[in-house]
């Protein structure tokens, strides 16, 4: 009989021990859990302006980009308009085929209020015209942040020489981009630049 006790005894220390152990991990693998999602949170919250920055930055370059080839395509508009309509600092109009018909868009690039919006209107009408027509704006680049002293948009001639104050749009035949991106002018990392030319295929010979 007093063996039969001893032996019960022993399956309940057992049992005991086994479940404390099930407390003891469960509680390590809460206090690992906790842990771990503390690290995640302190990544994200110690990067999360790096994250945004680089976010935006590449945003930004491939609307750049995507914006420079359709400057190299520029060619006469449907109404028969020179390929450059308008040249400036912070803006610049062309004709170019803006999307996948064979008809040629009339494109707006410009910089307004920390932005560089893209503005493209389609011909309409017989003849064909671009005056009152239906038009889709979309956004390349935010918190643009250029200054005076570096213009959005640059333009030169044959023999690459800037063309500065009022443009001849007749004479440019390459145009030079830059866009400084600062999400945060209050925190590192300092202004990043986007930077790329788009030679005017269409007007080389011209």
């Amino acid at each position: 009989m007093h063996h039969t006790d001893t032996v019960s005894s022993a399956r309940k220390v057992q049992r005991g021990l086994t479940l404390i152990e099930m407390l003891v991990v469960i509680g390590l693998t809460g206090l690992v859990g906790v842990g771990l999602l503390s690290m995640i949170a302190y990544f994200y919250r110690s990067n999360a302006f790096l994250l945004e920055a680089t976010t935006a930055v590449d945003s930004a370059s491939r609307g750049v980009r995507e914006s420079l080839t359709l400057l190299r395509g520029a060619s006469y508009g449907e109404d028969g308009t020179y390929p450059v309509a308008a040249a400036a600092t912070s803006s610049v109009t062309f004709y170019s085929n803006a999307d996948s018909d064979r008809a040629i868009e009339r494109v707006r690039l410009y910089v307004l209020g920390g932005t560089l919006y893209q503005v493209v209107t389609n011909a309409g009408g017989n003849p064909p015209s671009y005056s009152g027509q239906t038009q889709s704006t979309s956004t390349i680049a935010t918190w643009v942040s250029n200054a005076t002293s570096t213009p959005a948009f640059r333009y030169y001639n044959n023999e690459g020489t800037e063309l500065t104050g009022m443009v001849d749009i007749t004479a440019v035949r390459t145009v030079r981009s830059r866009i400084d991106v600062d999400i945060n002018p209050y925190r590192a990392p300092n202004i990043l630049t986007i930077e790329g030319s788009a030679t005017l295929r269409n007007l080389r010979d011209e």
